[in-house]
């Protein structure tokens, strides 16, 4: 085997780690997939005989680069951190093995919802030390700041974050029946049966293309859209976004929504979904099995 081959190898290894960072950094699979080819670019450009660590170089090199595309983002204003929701992860279940890696110890819409209102040196500190274990003296020269600014930068982050609870923390089949019985209830425009399993502080998020971020506030409010929601006669499937329970919706044959849910106890507290057809037409949705539900 020669030398490139062996340095292949070894990067292929570290690929799903890397996807993962950058995923978490940048919100879209897509352009993770972007920031982690470049760091394979770089790698390759660099004297690899002479990295002490491939791990912490290629993390570091990944770290700058979404840092970078994150700036970018902010300074061309295409993108306000606070006016979508992010790109998801969505697959059925066990369909794709690489997302399933990308997903380990997964991040939720919910979370990444509040990421993309960090700065981008806030959510950089953040995700390193705190979803990575990167230790602050090696998170501050990315950022270019001293490693107690780090350290702040960290906890500012940390204290928005707070109260959106990780999904491995969560009990999946616990949460799948919450979702169908809300599809149910949706289906049947049962506005009691959508109250019962609706927290009443409930937080619907919703990217309907506008450039605006959509929020409903409420379990009436929030009943009230899903029953109008139903209306349209769609056709839903069981989905899982970013590895929770969530739904894709068909109009024929078309993409016309996907959904996730996060719920605690029997009831549902964050609602995201995405309609907007830029945003659908990066995901491949294959053949997500029986329909959850006919409207």
């Amino acid at each position: 085997m020669s030398e490139r081959d062996r340095l292949a190898e070894r990067f292929e290894a570290e690929r799903p780690r890397l996807r993962a960072v950058a995923y978490r950094l940048l919100g879209s699979p897509s352009d993770a997939d972007d920031a982690v080819q470049e760091a394979w670019l770089r790698l390759n450009r660099s004297d690899a005989e002479a990295i002490e660590s491939l791990e912490a170089w290629l993390t570091t090199v990944v770290a700058r680069v979404a840092l970078n595309m994150l700036r970018s983002r902010r300074t061309r204003r295409e993108e306000p951190f606070d006016d979508h929701v992010p790109e998801p992860a969505a697959e059925a279940d066990g369909a794709d093995p690489e997302l399933e890696a990308l997903l380990a110890d997964s991040v939720g819409l919910a979370l990444l919802v509040v990421l993309e209102t960090l700065t981008p040196a806030e959510r950089l500190a953040f995700v390193l030390h705190d979803m990575f274990a990167v230790p602050f003296d090696e998170i501050a020269p990315i950022v270019d700041r001293s490693p107690d600014a780090a350290r702040q930068l960290a906890s500012r982050a940390r204290r928005r974050v707070r109260g959106v609870e990780p999904t491995r923390e969560v009990d999946p089949a616990a949460q799948q029946e919450v979702v169908e019985a809300f599809l149910a209830a949706a289906r049947d425009g049962d506005f009691e049966a959508l109250l019962a399993v609706l927290d009443p502080d409930v937080v619907l998020r919703a990217d309907m293309g506008t450039g605006e971020l959509l929020e409903v506030h409420g379990a009436e409010a929030v009943a009230s859209r899903a029953r109008v929601y139903a209306q349209m006669r769609l056709l839903v499937r069981p989905v899982r976004i970013n590895g929770t329970p969530g739904w894709a919706s068909f109009n024929d044959d078309d993409l016309f929504s996907v959904g996730a849910f996060f719920a605690r106890g029997e009831r549902i507290v964050e609602m995201t979904f995405i309609t907007n057809p830029a945003r659908l037409e990066t995901l491949e949705l294959a053949d997500f099995g029986d329909p959850l539900a006919q409207s």
